[in-house]
């Protein structure tokens, strides 16, 4: 009558382990639909910015990753306001602090290889 306490353990661990393998295989399975319900014909670039045919979106990108700190109207709030950055700054200064950062607050590297397409954006706001 002596029971091992160590048989039910391994069967739910067995069971556990085959129940992750089949999810991921449901999972796999599922990749292009997921994929299509984040949008057909449009691609994420690695930076955040969404655009038709993969292209880098500035808007997108300033909607993930700079909104936060510049405000949703670029009026500024633990970042600078950026409208009228244009006025303030050349093209070069702003790709310079896109990739380098300024002061203790921005920090750099946040467009990595579209920083000329962001700087061209802000200097529009």
């Amino acid at each position: 009558m002596n029971r091992n306490p160590i048989i039910p353990f391994i069967l739910i661990m067995v069971f556990g382990i085959g129940l992750v393998f089949f999810m991921s295989l449901e999972g796999l399975n599922n990749s292009e639909e997921m994929a299509e319900e984040h949008g057909e014909g449009t691609e994420e670039t690695a930076e955040g910015g969404t655009a038709e045919g993969g292209e880098f979106d500035p808007q997108a990108h300033y909607e993930k990753a700079c909104i936060t700190c510049h405000g949703g109207n670029y009026e500024g709030g633990a970042g600078p306001a950026l409208t009228g950055v244009g006025d303030r700054y050349s093209k070069e200064e702003i790709v310079e602090i896109l990739q380098e950062g300024k002061g203790g607050g921005m920090p750099a590297g946040l467009v990595p290889g579209n920083e000329e397409a962001m700087a061209e954006w802000l200097m529009e706001l």
